[in-house]
């Protein structure tokens, strides 16, 4: 199936039904204006119908077929209560002129959140820096640029598109931005109530009612702008929120299944990269399904990406080497890319969890993942393991239950809440600390058969380097663990 090229995009049909009702089985009854509508009906949001919201759960959770298009309906509808129901309490009434006329825009902004999403979802984003064209947010102004969304946008605003880009990044300064990306953007209770019904897991209860009643608009300071902010009677529905993130991280985000396949992915995209199979700008466009199939069909038959043929001037000096890596990296890419297809999934041969873990394991686990990379490798070689058969991985979240949000007292008084939590009032953002020390998990994953790591603590000692003292060590002949 053709995929919409984000810079060009194409034209919906001229005309189409207006204002139309969506039946969704969370939040049943989904009603779109005209102009959302038109985008939706649009290839570039089309293609959300084939971009599942989890990525590869559900080869751990086989209900989670669930997808971005779904997900993107039940923001909408969320912004859209939470509007409704800010303008029926008189809420709204504080906002200036220009400020209410962008309530549109606030909408179609939640709507279009995750336009610009890869295949695969986050685990794409897991890949070192410079991998991928740009973060999902990022990308979601080239999908805008699309002449139909264009179109539609240009109708309701002559700066929407660029409006709405400052929605999704968190730059707005329109009081509604909290919306759309902050500490209680609707994002995060769509997801956690969709994703633990097709998980069919009861981890993500979130008070959704009450939440939306205690929405309100205010001050921090006389003269501060207005933003998002929730009455104290929304105390018990926030903490619902966040421990429900908690529990999904801990239960389906970072299952060991999970987890697997995702690194599995990751270290297939990266080959695939490095062998010059896809080129980064291919990344973001096609549908889950559209990117394994080109790398099936260009394992096979020794396809490679447009422009990159014998004679294309494209076509740089460095592709004899790459051809030489391509050879010798592709039965380890066709066995990643297998299991991906048939649930062969990489084996845990080592795993660790909280207080087993130091807790000052280095940054550059999570931040460095071309030194990651190279610490696989080098445990490939420790193993009698190829390049490739080794994968390392510790998902990190310290910041899953950080709050920064502005509550209204009984009283009429406004105080920030933040990580630190109000002692008396709402202490589970300092709970979380703890928390996130609970769920932390290193594990490390083989293809084919496990053999157990002997010595642990050597790998350990390693991830407690610098990143200068982890390039020595990694300089060192002598293996990184056993031995």
């Amino acid at each position: 199936m053709s995929q919409p090229d984000p810079a060009r995009g194409s034209e919906p049909a001229d005309t189409h039904d207006g204002e139309r009702t969506v039946r969704d089985p969370v939040w049943q009854n989904i009603r779109l204006d005209a102009a959302a509508a038109a985008i939706v009906d649009t290839p570039e949001f089309q293609r959300l119908r084939r971009v599942k919201q989890l990525g590869f759960a559900h080869l751990a959770y086989p209900g989670a077929i669930h997808t971005r298009f779904l997900h993107a309906l039940g923001v909408h509808h969320l912004t859209s209560r939470a509007i409704d129901a800010l303008e029926g309490r008189g809420d709204l009434d504080a906002l200036a002129d220009e400020q209410r006329s962008g309530l549109p825009v606030v909408r179609l902004a939640a709507l279009l959140h995750d336009i610009g999403h890869y295949p695969f979802s986050h685990a794409m984003e897991e890949l070192e820096a410079g991998a991928i064209p740009g973060h999902h947010e990022e990308m979601a102004e080239r999908f805008m640029a699309a002449p139909g969304i264009r179109r539609v946008l240009a109708g309701v605003a002559p700066d929407a598109a660029a409006r709405i880009g400052a929605l999704i990044r968190g730059t707005s300064d329109h009081p509604l931005q909290g919306l759309v990306s902050g500490s209680l953007d609707l994002d995060k209770i769509d997801y956690l109530r969709r994703d633990s019904l097709f998980c069919g897991v009861p981890y993500g209860a979130v008070d959704v009612e009450r939440l939306l009643e205690s929405l309100t608009l205010a001050r921090e300071t006389d003269g501060a702008p207005l933003e998002v902010a929730v009455t104290e009677k929304g105390i018990s529905a926030l903490e619902s929120l966040l421990f429900a993130k908690y529990q999904m991280f801990r239960n389906v985000y970072w299952h060991h299944a999970v987890r697997a396949a995702t690194v599995a992915f990751r270290r297939l995209i990266e080959g695939a990269l490095d062998a010059g199979l896809l080129e980064r700008e291919e990344l973001a466009g096609p549908t889950d399904e559209e990117l394994l199939a080109r790398l099936v069909g260009r394992m096979t038959e020794g396809g490679v990406p447009p422009g990159r043929g014998e004679g294309s001037a494209v076509r740089d000096k460095s592709s004899a080497g790459r051809d030489e890596r391509s050879a010798a990296s592709i039965p380890v890419l066709r066995s990643l890319l297998d299991g991906l297809g048939n649930r062969r999934l990489p084996k845990r041969v080592l795993e660790l969890y909280g207080d087993e873990l130091p807790t000052d394991l280095a940054d550059w686990i999570p931040g460095r993942r071309d030194l990651v990379r190279r610490v696989e490798d080098r445990l490939a070689a420790d193993l009698g393991r190829r390049p490739g058969e080794v994968l390392v991985d510790y998902p990190s979240n310290p910041r899953m239950l950080d709050l920064r949000l502005l509550l209204v007292r009984r009283r009429g008084d406004v105080l920030r809440l933040t990580s630190s939590g109000e002692e008396g009032l709402i202490d589970l953002p300092r709970i979380g600390r703890a928390l996130h020390h609970t769920t932390r998990v290193l594990r490390v994953f083989t293809l084919g058969a496990a053999e157990p790591i002997l010595d642990p603590g050597r790998l350990l000692a390693l991830f407690r380097m610098s990143e200068a003292e982890a390039e020595a060590r990694l300089a060192e002949e002598r293996p990184l663990v056993g031995g």
